[in-house]
């Protein structure tokens, strides 16, 4: 075979250090069962060592007003739910919920990661656009952490932790919080199918 007529090599592209950190081969899920035993270890594990139970929407809750506070420190001190986070010298940074729910991002981003699940993507269904599915995703959210400030807690915080406890005010949050999914999820089906 000649030079000319020779077929020319095909280049393999090398993988870039960014693909190769972030491409993961992908995993099966963890048994959920064994997740639910994991969770009540660490359920149990943070009430024995720290007196604490788990949560999140106080963590976050702490995250928004250390960043008003540094956006508008006059509104956060004459506000008087702020100012019980981070009025005056207080930081509102400095309590453990806020550890908790950094270390749970992170956790989640490490797991996603490990597990080749790492990626960009909007979940939604074959009839709706991915900005209307992003608009309910922030009503639904904003409505959601409006009622968790307002019950004391979110799903991990009142139903786990409070469930755990026999708290009879968390179970009727929890199953609001379930029911009212559950009522609600006939009128948004067009979401998802």
């Amino acid at each position: 075979m000649t030079a000319a007529t020779q077929k020319p090599l095909m280049s393999v592209e090398q993988p870039s250090a960014w693909s190769r950190i972030f491409r993961r081969d992908l995993k099966a899920y963890a048994n959920p069962y064994l997740g639910g035993i994991l969770l009540g270890v660490v359920l149990f594990s943070n009430f024995f060592l720290t007196g604490n139970g788990l949560g999140s929407s106080g963590g976050a809750n702490r995250i928004i007003v250390w960043l008003e506070d540094l956006v508008a420190p006059t509104h956060v001190d004459t506000n008087a739910a702020l100012a019980a986070v981070a009025g005056g010298v207080r930081d509102p940074l400095d309590n453990w919920v806020v550890y908790l729910t950094l270390g749970t991002a992170i956790g989640g981003f490490a797991s996603g990661w490990m597990n080749g699940r790492l990626k960009l993507e909007i979940n939604k269904g074959p009839h709706v656009t991915a900005r209307q599915r992003l608009m309910f995703a922030f009503i639904g959210g904003t409505a959601f952490g409006f009622g968790a400030r307002m019950a004391r807690g979110c799903t991990s915080g009142q139903a786990l932790s409070g469930g755990a406890t026999l708290s009879a005010g968390s179970w009727a949050v929890m199953f609001a919080i379930f029911g009212g999914a559950y009522g609600l999820a006939y009128f948004v089906r067009r979401l998802w199918n």
